[in-house]
């Protein structure tokens, strides 16, 4: 629902900013159009993300197709790159050396500002659920943003945090050059909207290429794994925990524990698969591979005991 809603927004914005553009001829407009035509048919790649990541493992794909949705987002992190950031950058150095006054600026004011509402609603939503699902994990909204395995959820929050941050560059822009008379102010508002979508295209293709190389959870999230295996009455110890991301809000979990009881070993092997098969009815886990501990490797420790 939420690349629905951002969609929807920023097609709306960017026919709004691609008339705007042509009637005052303004640089500024002419960026932020690029700009939310990137983002649109970004959108279309995030939603392309989350369906093609849902199709279930099979046996050519036992770890499941999560990862696709980080090659989506990758191609659309590019697209901003490539549409929003070079053709804002070039078209404002195109425009560095024109003279021509900004035509019917209230025009341009008003597209601004209902953009501004739009972009926002967005924001707010993309925010609020960041900032929720922050707080169940005791992070700052900031560092789940960056860190959370949701790419499309990453992806809206930064594009929309850009939006409002570019709509309000480009509205200053264009009163600079209303203000002075010096055309060279719209230009550099054309160019600071391409350098702005740069960054992020940048942050966002360094965060996609790190979960596709592959990306752990955090050590708060180890412990917490850590704890729940041993709050099973059929597990008396951890001696070795990998916790991996295979997909958006995807794990797959590698440990070598050691078993209660002495079993006999056909016993000790149907138990162990049972164990998994358990662990593996959980939402977020996609697979889980167990094997016993050797008698004299120590236990490790993961601080507290998983809530009950």
């Amino acid at each position: 629902m939420t690349v629905i809603i951002a969609f929807l927004a920023n097609v709306l914005v960017a026919i709004a900013k691609t008339i705007a553009a042509l009637v005052t001829s303004s640089a500024s407009m002419v960026a932020e159009a690029a700009h939310s035509w990137a983002d649109a048919g970004n959108e279309v790649f995030l939603l392309l993300a989350d369906r093609r990541s849902a199709h279930p493992k099979d046996a050519r794909h036992p770890l499941g197709y999560g990862r696709r949705a980080f090659v989506w987002s990758l191609v659309a992190a590019f697209g901003i790159f490539t549409a929003g950031a070079i053709v804002s950058v070039m078209h404002g150095i195109q425009e560095l050396g024109a003279d021509e006054p900004v035509e019917n600026p209230q025009l341009a004011y008003l597209i601004l500002g209902i953009s501004f509402v739009l972009e926002g609603a967005s924001f707010v939503q993309a925010f609020r659920r960041s900032r929720r699902l922050a707080r169940e994990r005791r992070a700052s909204t900031w560092d789940f943003v960056l860190g959370t395995s949701d790419t499309t959820l990453r992806a809206v929050f930064f594009e929309d945090a850009a939006a409002l941050i570019g709509l309000s560059i480009a509205a200053a822009s264009i009163g600079l050059h209303q203000l002075t008379g010096v055309a060279v102010w719209d230009a550099v508002g054309s160019i600071l909207v391409g350098l702005l979508l740069a960054v992020v295209a940048i942050v966002l293709i360094g965060r996609n290429m790190a979960f596709l190389v592959g990306t752990t959870v955090t050590r708060e999230e180890w412990r917490r794994v850590g704890a729940a295996l041993l709050e099973l009455p059929e597990v008396e110890r951890v001696t070795y925990l990998h916790v991996e991301y295979v997909g958006p809000n995807r794990l797959f979990l590698v440990a070598e524990v050691d078993l209660a009881g002495d079993g006999r070993e056909h016993e000790v092997a149907w138990r162990l698969r049972e164990i998994e098969r358990g662990i593996e009815t959980h939402e977020v886990i996609e697979k889980v591979v167990l094997s016993l501990s050797v008698a004299d490797e120590a236990a490790l420790e993961f601080g507290h005991r998983a809530a009950s």
